[in-house]
């Protein structure tokens, strides 16, 4: 079996000695919008250019609940569809695969396998409007096309029931983020040496770890042995609002150091009642993480209170045109809502392809590597 040890654990340009492509480096900015016009107008012309990928959304659970839906014309039952995600000038959407509590064991595989199952029907329904994509390159070709992409992702960690050989096949299935937590090989204590080699086979394959919730021994060993950016899907300031998802300013400054990504939240419990305290929030992120670091997150559909003005997927506009007010400048705001997860997107594929050159997929085991057996 392959393996990369700790002492290989470099950053993604150190790779073989081979820096990054052109396309991730940044060209110059072309302006899109009247800097004269009312911030609203202007929050609609940059998001016609740099739509929103949207970092959480819970539809795929929420649509298991409905006997019948139409996202193409309009689905009342859900915060969701066709035309609020063209209002709202959204063009990605991570699908989130999470499980409400109280699902264990093999159930957990079993759901997240019928769900992958649920959104690649959805697409087929609704072609015209929706495309399941796997790359950045394939997220902008459906935004070209008039289609919002759709993400598969992020999953629990549980739903690869200890198995390498489960994250293969879930990755061939379209899956591209996995939450490091609430196994025991990712958890409060940390990762385990299985947990390291899940990370490693993750980096080969181009999955991208999302430590959203996860223990703090976790994140810290992620970030030392993932070699492409990591995610954090839910989380805000921990300066401006307490919450056990949200994060520190020295985590913040490390997200920013290792080129990650910190996608805030539009909800209460995290980022605060009002527009005004979401953009506070990003205000913040941006100034200790950088620019380059901050992305959104609806989380609608995910059984969450929203804040005011933000209440469904056609909201983003009062959120940027706000971010306009507060002066923040275009190229900023492209990053924010587009060009970030674009970034992070490229970088987890050149990883993959990279490593693939220089390590077989992994047969570990966790009971070779932990001493533990997979029996539930």
């Amino acid at each position: 079996m392959a393996d990369l040890q700790d002492d290989e654990l470099h950053t993604i340009g150190e790779l073989d000695g081979i820096g990054l492509p052109e396309a991730f480096q940044a060209g110059p900015y072309k302006p899109v919008s009247d800097p004269g016009a009312a911030p609203m107008d202007r929050a609609h012309a940059i998001l016609a250019v740099h739509p929103v990928a949207d970092g959480y959304s819970g539809l795929p659970w929420a649509l298991r609940h409905l006997s019948w839906y139409d996202l193409e014309l309009g689905e009342s039952d859900v915060d969701t569809d066709v035309p609020r995600l063209q209002e709202g000038h959204v063009g990605m959407l991570f699908c989130s695969l999470h499980l409400p509590e109280g699902i264990t064991g093999e159930q957990i595989v079993v759901e997240t396998l019928e769900q992958l199952d649920l959104v690649n029907t959805v697409m087929r329904a609704h072609p015209d409007g929706l495309r399941i994509v796997c790359t950045a390159g394939q997220a902008t070709d459906a935004h070209k096309c008039g289609r919002i992409a759709l993400l598969l992702g992020p999953a629990e960690a549980a739903a690869l029931g200890d198995s390498l050989g489960i994250l293969r096949a879930l990755y061939t299935l379209g899956l591209r983020i996995l939450t490091l937590s609430g196994v025991s090989w990712a958890s409060e204590a940390g990762l385990t040496r299985f947990g390291e080699e899940v990370v490693r086979e993750m980096n080969r394959l181009g999955v991208l770890a999302d430590l959203s919730g996860a223990g703090a021994d976790t994140v810290d060993r992620t970030l030392a042995v993932s070699r492409a950016p990591v995610l954090f899907t839910r989380s805000a300031a921990g300066t401006l609002r307490p919450h056990p998802a949200n994060l520190s300013d020295d985590l913040l400054t490390r997200v920013g150091t290792a080129k990650g990504l910190c996608m805030v939240p539009l909800t209460p419990e995290q980022t605060g009642p009002s527009v005004n305290d979401v953009a506070d929030h990003l205000d913040h992120v941006r100034e200790v993480a950088g620019p380059e670091c901050v992305g959104l997150s609806g989380t609608y559909d995910a059984g969450t209170a929203h804040p005011q003005d933000l209440g469904d997927a056609s909201c983003y506009p009062h959120l940027i045109a706000e971010l306009l007010h507060r002066g923040w400048s275009e190229p900023d705001i492209a990053l924010l809502t587009w060009g970030n997860v674009q970034r992070v997107l490229r970088t987890a594929d050149f990883t993959a392809r990279a490593l693939q050159q220089r390590r077989e997929p992994s047969t570990a085991t966790i009971a070779e590597l932990d001493g533990r057996s997979t029996a539930r």
